[in-house]
């Protein structure tokens, strides 16, 4: 092959890679989630990509793509009580950027929303509100340092980045703190079950003295019954009786009733009579 030729061809190659090349880097695309923002020669623009494909300037522009979807983050702070005890907390930040802050929070926080704004806010929130509480009440009052925690976040970011939720995990405790607090609820637990015993004793206390004044009241009335009614006492006895004659103990230790000794008595007394005219004739 000619020389003239040979160049011609190798021309014609380093152009048609060149137009590739070109053509290549002046297309792109945002995938679905993300928001597309424009860098030109170091400038940002104003408007933010939509997801799909799309041109731009070739070689001199770059698309920097920025998800819009909810997104998760483990933190860990360190905080100090009210009682001025070490607190460590372990919480997941749950966040979104709104499509309409992706151009700024591109261009103001270096493209990284939660790093430069959203974790030192929520840290900045969670000491304030852990700093109003002793570390008991911080174990005990979980969820209202969520909640006040969130509220506090959420008016320091602003409408700049979402946040959903927050999820305390853990709280750690020095070792001493732990053993301290066990103590006193051990402590506490002890003094309601005394609390509890004293006030069932002083319920069954008065519960025997209203029982006791209520007989005292019955043996009045019925004292007050016997003296204004002498048979009171009959009829007390008629309406205990059940049917059944009393027993009687004689002299030998005899044990019989007393229809079975009045019938006696009146065999006795038939006997007598007719023992006496015998001995008179």
């Amino acid at each position: 092959m000619r020389p003239e030729v040979m160049a011609r061809v190798i021309g014609i190659a380093i152009l048609l890679l060149v137009a590739v090349l070109v053509a290549a880097s002046g297309t792109y695309v945002v995938q679905p989630g993300y928001r597309g923002v424009e860098v030109i020669l170091g400038r940002v623009s104003e408007g933010f990509k939509p997801e799909g494909f799309g041109l731009k300037l070739p070689l001199v522009s770059t698309i920097h793509p920025v998800s819009i979807r909810q997104q998760t983050a483990r933190e860990t702070a360190e905080c100090y009580s009210s009682d001025l005890q070490q607190i460590r907390v372990n919480l997941r930040i749950l966040y979104r950027i709104p499509e309409s802050a992706v151009v700024r929070l591109f261009r103001d926080y270096e493209g990284d929303a939660f790093g430069q704004l959203v974790a030192p806010r929520v840290h900045e929130a969670l000491k304030e509100v852990v700093a109003l509480q002793n570390a008991e009440q911080i174990v005990k009052n979980r969820e209202q340092i969520k909640v006040r925690t969130l509220e506090l976040a959420r008016s320091k970011i602003g409408e700049l980045v979402m946040v959903e939720d927050l999820v305390i995990e853990d709280i750690k405790l020095t070792p001493e703190l732990e053993r301290a607090i066990e103590q006193k609820m051990i402590q506490e637990q002890e003094a309601a079950k005394a609390k509890f015993v004293q006030q069932r004793a002083q319920i069954e206390a008065n519960t025997a003295v209203i029982k006791a004044r209520g007989e005292a009241e019955s043996i009045r009335i019925r004292g007050e019954a016997l003296r204004e009614n002498p048979s009171y006492v009959d009829l007390q006895i008629v309406d205990r009786w059940d049917g059944q004659a009393p027993l009687v103990v004689g002299g030998g230790q005899i044990l019989m009733s007393v229809s079975e000794l009045w019938r006696s008595s009146g065999t006795n007394h038939a006997r007598t009579q007719s023992v006496l005219p015998a001995r008179s004739r």
